[in-house]
């Protein structure tokens, strides 16, 4: 994931400060959102015994249990080396779909040197069909990668895009994503809509970042949020249903209290002290 110039990966979780050069002392969204429990312990021994089926010393290895434990031990960590590489081919991706709307702004951008990295990573098709989505939903940016920042419940972010489609006013979050068996690109979580909403509720977004200026937030009364599916085959676009956006701006402040809590408990240091038995 892309760092923006506020923003910095503590012990905590990504966090914002108000300028540069300042301490950050406000979770990112996406920091908050990871208390949220997700159990992907299949997801990882599936990764796992991949990783082992396909390496090429899985032969030689048989019958030697040194062998054997250094392919385990490589294959333990297929999950995170896929994680990583998820991560920055997004990041790819991203700044593909920034460029892009940057220069529909009219301002500095540079598209062909983002496809160029893209295309040199054999990831153009994702540039494609974002290109054909682009043309198909005709997007009017108003503002791209914009800090916002919410003092009354403790947070701030980065949103991918704001931008007029057919009149209505959209806050708009990428997500890169791969397809199914059948090509499809592959469904967004729900939880983008918890993101979106967090977004939608900020109270100032950032002028400058080296002087730490900001102004009032001026999409906050936006038509709608949109999830963006990139991948190599089709983009979709998928509403936020208006109806759950309240339960889902209640999740994300019981989710920044979470975060509150751990920290200070983290903070605290040991939870748990031996106790002896008593005098005899």
């Amino acid at each position: 994931m892309t760092q923006p110039r506020l923003a910095e990966q503590t012990a905590h979780g990504r966090m914002y400060a108000r300028a540069e050069g300042e301490v950050a002392t406000v979770p990112s969204i996406t920091t908050v959102l990871s208390r949220a429990a997700v159990d992907l312990g299949g997801w990882h021994g599936w990764l796992a015994a991949q990783a082992v089926l396909e390496d090429d010393r899985l032969a030689g290895a048989l019958g030697s249990p040194s062998r054997m434990r250094t392919v385990a031990r490589d294959a333990a960590g297929a999950a995170e080396r896929y994680r990583d590489r998820a991560a920055e081919r997004g990041d790819r991706v991203h700044n593909y779909c920034e460029q892009t709307a940057l220069q529909a702004m009219g301002e500095p951008a540079d598209v062909e040197q983002a496809r160029a990295v893209l295309r040199d990573h054999g990831e153009e098709a994702y540039a494609a069909r974002f290109d054909e989505w682009w043309d198909l939903y005709s997007p009017k940016p108003l503002a791209a990668e914009i800090t916002v920042w919410n003092h009354t419940v403790g947070y701030a972010g980065t949103l991918d895009l704001v931008a007029e489609i057919a009149g209505k006013v959209c806050l708009i979050d990428y997500k890169t994503k791969g397809t199914d068996r059948n090509g499809r690109v592959k469904a967004l979580d729900p939880k983008v809509v918890t993101q979106l909403v967090a977004g939608l509720k900020a109270e100032e977004q950032l002028v400058d970042a080296q002087t730490g200026q900001w102004e009032p937030w001026r999409y906050g009364q936006a038509d709608l949020l949109l999830g963006v599916a990139v991948g190599p085959t089709e983009v979709v676009a998928q509403q936020a249903v208006p109806e759950v956006l309240a339960a889902h701006w209640h999740k994300f402040c019981a989710l920044r209290r979470v975060w509150t809590h751990e920290t200070l408990l983290d903070a605290a240091g040991a939870q748990l002290r031996p106790v002896p038995p008593p005098p005899a």
